[in-house]
């Protein structure tokens, strides 16, 4: 099996865009734990992951029980009202009965999940404990939760404690159907809850220990193994899912094909040539940042209308000279040639955001402007990096944002959003970090967006004829809270040795002009 290659910042990727599309809520946050087992936090509005590393399996079958822990999640937030703690018997017996509830309810949704379910099943048992191995009264609910799931348990029981199980659980399975039938939500179940309590004679209050289903991580099954334990789990399930294939559950053709795309995708996001660490330029590390917050969706919708036409390359103009003579308009009195106008954009840009003190109140607005620039470029298939400079613990850190050979993404917009605008504008010193970037890759265009002069602009001047040797054009854009004050950055910055310069008084016209400057 092909050895995984995910980055944390993948994985975020891949379950944020899961997660949403399966719960149908677009602004789920995803982190990453290697601390807690995976979990969803609905006051949050956020899903917490255990790492792929840490579970078990080879590496396909470890992304199999990551699709489908991801699926639980978000049919959680899609159909539950509260998630308990699992740490004491009442919160984790009602989230184990919510857990069937949902997945009988997401099945008639998402109805290819069966075969994957089923997969996820014989690991789920496999990574709960020997009852031998849980002590007191919390080996009844421990093997409460295995029946119920599973219709098996690991280990011997009382037959005095066993009978309670099978009672319990036969009342449990009665609840979950009669909610599922009657369309009854998180809080009617709970009220049976304290039913089951009674019927296993514990305390709701016994707390349960921690049972993560990554003790045993790298922990390989034979194909034999998960053979026999996936017919087990199939023959015990067959009253939910009919007929079960073991052989072709095994397989997993489907999630298969997925998963060598995703790889593929994964090695075309690698970073090529220059390391940006190594020249002094930060990446932001993935955090739990929520970037749909500085999605103005009105925004990016209308600049997508209004440079439309220049996504598929060519406009069709009418002239009174051309290519081809049109009846119609010459008839009607209009220009009687019409011509195909080339209006795609092959410039490669550079874009360095302006991340110091002097935006800060004026931070969220920024980003959702130049998200909206980000957003469009992708749209018209632009080939473009970002970059952005502020200071973090008193020295100046140049950030990449998007190199331009990664796809504009979730990640990237992560990134943007998590950038804190504080410090002063050293553009010179930024500039020095970004050179070697900018001589290897030689875009036409560098584009820095500014709302206040350099801290040394003699310096300034020195890198910006440096960049023009190469070849690429410097362009300015300078902005500020009136006309007059932006028209006063803009002729500033015309003294720095830019090519162009140009200037907005309001943060909504960035991406426009912008991309005005890239027409061919």
């Amino acid at each position: 099996m092909q050895e995984i290659q995910f980055k944390n910042e993948s994985i975020v990727e891949i379950a944020t865009f899961l997660v949403r599309r399966w719960s149908g809520k677009d602004k789920t946050v995803i982190e990453i734990s290697d601390k807690m087992e995976t979990k969803t936090r609905l006051s949050e509005n956020k899903v917490v992951l255990t790492p792929l590393e840490k579970r078990i399996g080879d590496n396909f079958q470890k992304y199999r029980q990551f699709r489908t822990s991801l699926w639980y999640e978000a049919m959680r937030i899609k159909f539950c009202k509260k998630i308990l703690s699992n740490d004491h018997a009442f919160g984790f017996i009602l989230n184990t009965m919510e857990t069937q509830r949902i997945e009988q309810l997401g099945r008639k949704i998402w109805k290819g999940m069966d075969d994957e379910i089923i997969f996820n099943y014989a690991y789920m048992l496999v990574a709960r404990p020997q009852l031998n191995t849980v002590y007191g009264k919390a080996r009844i609910v421990e093997a409460f939760y295995q029946y119920f799931m599973f219709g098996a348990i690991k280990g011997e029981i009382q037959s005095s404690h066993f009978e309670k199980i099978k009672k319990a659980t036969a009342f449990a399975k009665k609840i979950v159907n009669k909610g599922i039938d009657e369309n009854y939500d998180t809080d009617w179940l709970e009220k049976n809850v304290s039913e089951i309590v009674k019927i296993l004679d514990i305390d709701s209050l016994l707390t349960i220990p921690v049972s993560l289903p990554f003790m045993k991580a790298g922990m390989i099954l034979s194909e034999k193994e998960l053979l026999k334990i996936l017919k087990i789990i199939s023959k015990n399930k067959e009253g939910d899912f009919s007929s079960v294939d073991s052989t072709a559950v095994l397989r997993g053709d489907n999630v298969y094909d997925e998963y060598k795309v995703i790889l593929d995708e994964n090695k075309k996001m690698e970073n090529k040539g220059l390391i940006p660490e190594a020249i002094g330029i930060q990446i932001p590390s993935t955090k739990n940042v929520n970037e749909t917050a500085i999605y103005d969706m009105s925004l990016i919708n209308g600049l997508k209308i209004k440079f439309k036409e220049w996504k598929y390359g060519w406009k069709e103009q009418h002239q009174r000279s051309g290519d081809e003579f049109d009846e119609e308009s010459y008839i009607e009195g209009h220009e009687p040639f019409f011509i195909d106008v080339n209006k795609s954009i092959k410039t490669k840009i550079v874009i360095l955001l302006d991340h110091s003190s002097s935006i800060a109140s004026d931070a969220l607005e920024y980003k959702k402007a130049t998200l909206a620039l980000c957003e469009v470029l992708a749209y018209l298939k632009v080939k473009f990096a970002v970059y952005a400079f502020s200071t973090q613990n008193r020295s100046i850190v140049c950030w990449s944002i998007k190199p331009d050979n990664i796809k504009w993404n979730s990640i990237t917009a992560k990134r943007l959003a998590q950038i804190i605008a504080n410090g002063s504008t050293p553009l010179a010193e930024i500039y020095d970090k970004m050179f070697p970037i900018l001589q290897s890759k030689r875009p036409d265009i560098f584009l820095t967006l500014t709302d206040g002069e350099p801290s040394d602009p003699d310096a300034v001047r020195k890198m910006t004829k440096s960049f023009k040797r190469l070849g690429i054009n410097m362009v300015a854009l300078g902005f500020g809270p009136n006309t007059v004050r932006a028209t006063t950055i803009a002729n500033n910055l015309r003294h720095l040795g830019y090519e162009k310069t140009l200037a907005v008084s309001r943060l909504n016209d960035i991406p426009s002009k912008v991309i005005n400057i890239l027409k061919v």
